[in-house]
């Protein structure tokens, strides 16, 4: 069992809600809009961040993703 099944907090600063997913610090730095704890290798996301991160992150997730094709 996993710590987002237990109920992880969100990693997001000033967020109470509990987590939906988790990654990596690094994938997570992708998005400049949210604000992370450095501290830790995995970040967790509530359902509206990750939602968020995904939009902000599109674009250069894309651009990941070309290299590699």
């Amino acid at each position: 069992m996993g710590k987002v099944e237990k109920g992880i907090t969100c990693s997001v600063l000033k967020c109470d809600e509990t987590a939906d997913r988790s990654m990596s610090l690094t994938k997570a730095k992708m998005s400049q809009e949210l604000d992370f704890d450095n501290s830790k290798k995995r970040v967790y996301l509530c359902k509206t961040h990750y939602k968020d991160w995904k939009k902000s992150s599109k674009s250069d997730r894309e651009t990941e993703r070309m290299r590699w094709d």
